[in-house]
């Protein structure tokens, strides 16, 4: 694990640079209280101050968490080298919530290594056990939803994951120094709200125009709808449904994400799912000090300011949707998406406030199921039928697993090995369902446009220069071209 610089940190903290939010946090030894460097609070002198790689790390150090810039709402990390790959894979599971229902060992097992070598690698990557890691992302939930919604004491413990009561108020006790109910004086008579609202922070820029509308040309209908600056749909994790819709934050670097109340107890795995979808840990600044260095790219990166990769709120739904764009227009591939919801997909148990979000997409099990005919009624050819049909099987039996920051190259290989995947379609879903922010579908046609006409063999050669962030010149590509390019 790389040390952190003291000097400059210290540099980072006294300008509040928001580059660094989320990538260390600051413990003050005078208050005992741990800041993100963008803290609006007087800065501590230097000697005061220890710099800390997370937000566990500094808990375990003996800090409690600011109550004013409040480090449960900071950025996470985005790892791309292979080194923290499980670490990284780790992490993404523990913020999902593995950990709250799971052990460590059935963690360990889905990743496909011991308990002790997972607890090895994750403490010599970030600092702390996998254990700490989830016990601090639990109480940071709880403090959030403590502060920012009206849910009951009770409530509050079993959605952000505690299975008792009484072990949440010992260990709120024990971190913050004083029961979860000093966080609601004042706020007792505040009526229960219709929803949740969650707050999502991110380095700043975000394109976020850009963003809905790559979304939008995407939307699954009955599933997703955008619209007025807002991302709406339905969710359904296990046996809990409901919707959410997210907006930007007009105050701050942030989104905030409205819930129905029946996702009260998913929202770790919700919120993490948002975060992939909106591609909210990426460091704008480093991803653009590459990539403007390329002349084809540079203006596109300075009209595009933080500009993000869609990621996937499913990755089943993603996959589907990227096959079902094989060589097809966006808008077409989007019509049969509709039609394969409209068949297959589960109505909503209730109509809710969205009238636009109808179903659920269908389960991996349920397609996997279908006939080919069936399948190839909503107006595919046979063989794209059976793509499907091979896809869903192997996500409904697990031969294949999607997942933020899984093994790339060998995803790669087993989503190839299917019939109907080839390069695109595999680099496509590395993109945004594996959040692999190095993939390039090198065969493209957008891309090859946008390269003058080039070759994939020349495409690949040229990016070679935008590694490791080569995901992202691939959205500035699209971008240049403003005709739907992309799956």
């Amino acid at each position: 694990m790389t040390p952190l610089v003291p000097d400059t940190c210290y540099r980072a903290l006294s300008a509040r640079d928001r580059r660094f939010d989320g990538l260390f946090f600051v413990g003050v030894a005078t208050t005992g209280i741990y800041c993100r460097p963008v803290c609006t609070a007087r800065t501590p002198r230097a000697e005061r101050c220890t710099f800390h790689r997370s937000a566990a790390e500094a808990e375990q150090a003996g800090f409690r968490a600011c109550l004013l810039c409040r480090p449960e709402l900071a950025p996470g990390h985005a790892p791309v080298d292979a080194g923290a790959r499980l670490a990284a894979a780790a992490l993404a599971r523990i913020e999902a919530g593995a950990l709250n229902e799971a052990s460590l060992d059935a963690l360990a097992g889905e990743l496909g290594v011991t308990s002790r070598h997972l607890r090895r690698v994750t403490e010599a990557a970030l600092g702390v056990s996998p254990v700490a890691l989830a016990q601090t992302r639990r109480l940071a939930l709880a403090k959030q939803l403590l502060q920012d919604t009206a849910l009951p004491l009770a409530e509050v413990a079993f959605a952000s994951g505690f299975r008792s009561v009484r072990r949440f108020n010992a260990l709120f006790q024990a971190r913050f120094g004083r029961p979860p109910s000093a966080l609601r004086r004042g706020d007792a008579e505040r009526p229960a709200p219709p929803a949740l609202v969650l707050r999502l922070d991110y380095r700043p820029p975000l394109a976020w125009e850009t963003l809905l509308g790559f979304l939008q040309g995407r939307a699954l209908p009955g599933v997703e709808h955008v619209a007025d600056g807002a991302y709406r749909r339905t969710v359904r994790l296990g046996d809990t449904q409901g919707w959410l819709v997210v907006r930007a934050d007009p105050e701050r670097p942030a989104l905030r994400a409205e819930l129905s109340l029946s996702l009260a107890g998913a929202l770790m795995p919700v919120a993490a799912r948002l975060r992939a979808l909106f591609d909210l840990d990426a460091q704008p600044a480093l991803i653009e000090d590459c990539l403007a260095r390329e002349p084809l790219l540079a203006p596109q990166v300075q009209a595009t300011p933080g500009l993000r990769m869609p990621g996937a709120f499913d990755a089943f739904e993603m996959t589907v949707r990227a096959i079902l764009g094989q060589q097809v227009s966006v808008r077409a591939a989007t019509t049969l998406s509709g039609r394969l919801v409209a068949r297959f997909g589960e109505p909503v148990a209730s109509p809710g406030p969205h009238p636009a979000l109808t179903h659920h997409f269908p389960r991996p099990q349920t397609l996997a199921s279908a006939t080919e005919d069936a399948v190839a009624a909503l107006g595919l050819p046979g063989a794209r039928a059976r793509t499907l049909l091979a896809v869903s099987r192997a996500l409904a039996e697990g031969t294949v697993r999607l997942e933020p920051h899984a093994d790339v190259e060998q995803t790669l290989a087993a989503l190839q090995a299917l019939p109907g995947i080839g390069p695109w379609t595999a680099h496509y879903i590395a993109m945004r369902a594996l959040r692999w922010p190095d993939a390039f579908p090198a065969s493209d046609l957008g891309i090859r446009k946008a390269l003058g006409g080039a070759t994939a063999k020349a495409a690949e050669a040229r990016a070679e220069a935008w590694r490791p962030w080569r995901t992202y010149a691939v959205m500035h590509l699209w971008n240049s071209l403003s005709t739907g390019a992309g799956g």
